[in-house]
């Protein structure tokens, strides 16, 4: 079997002495896994560096093998990104996310948004509405349109951390403590303040730990809480 198209690469790990397995979001296709033959050598280095973008060619006996890729260099991000500390934590996040969705299930949406945060200047809203989209496609998307306990559409304030259903300014009130900020630019068109920035990623983080992180026993990427910091600054 074979196929060949363009490719995110996400992740490069050591096999053996001189090969290494690689990681990429395949366009039409979702996340795959393939040996490359060779993938130590100097001659690939700048080829195999995550967040490049790149034509792969996938081979394999069969549909359910690992299968081996040969790769061509089509866009070279990593020097780029090596000397902008901001967009490198970004797109080491953005590799991270796309980590945790599962293997050869297209999700095109969420890689054409992280090219979209890889190829321009550091967008903290963004990057907020991306972790929302990769809660949606994981599954656990958060219902963010009307108030869970009155049905209305106006003046959403918050949201419940257990089922993830924002909540009116008037019910929340007797629980604001128990809930979670809703920033408004989540929603609705609107500028979002530092303090908008940090509530929004306070409730991705929160779903994404209770769903995710904590449920399949992982770390965060470690560069969110630094990204984060550089995002959210006044």
């Amino acid at each position: 079997m074979e196929w060949t198209g363009e490719a995110l690469l996400i992740g490069v790990r050591r096999h053996g002495e001189t090969s290494v397995i690689a990681e990429a979001m395949v366009a039409g296709r979702g996340r795959y896994s393939g040996l490359i033959r060779g993938g130590r050598s100097p001659r690939l280095a700048a080829t195999l560096q995550p967040g490049n973008t790149i034509q792969l060619t996938w081979r394999a006996r069969l549909e359910d093998h690992l299968g081996t890729f040969t790769v061509e260099l089509l866009h070279a991000r990593a020097a780029g990104l090596i000397a902008d500390r901001k967009r490198l934590y970004l797109a080491q996040t953005v590799c991270e996310h796309l980590h945790l969705l599962p293997e050869r299930d297209p999700h095109d949406r969420l890689l054409g948004m992280a090219l979209d945060l890889i190829d321009h200047d550091p967008d903290a809203v963004a990057f907020a509405r991306f972790e929302l989209a990769l809660l949606d496609e994981l599954g656990f998307g958060l219902d963010l349109e009307s108030c869970a306990a009155t049905g209305v559409t106006e003046n959403l304030t918050h949201v419940s951390p257990k089922s993830g259903r924002a909540v009116s300014r008037a019910a929340a009130e007797p629980y604001k403590d128990r809930l979670l900020p809703l920033p408004s630019f989540l929603h609705a068109r609107g500028n979002a303040s530092p303090d908008d920035l940090r509530n929004a990623f306070r409730l991705t983080g929160h779903f994404l730990d209770m769903h995710v992180w904590h449920a399949r026993q992982i770390d965060p990427p470690p560069t969110r809480e630094p990204l984060i910091e550089l995002l959210t600054r006044s």
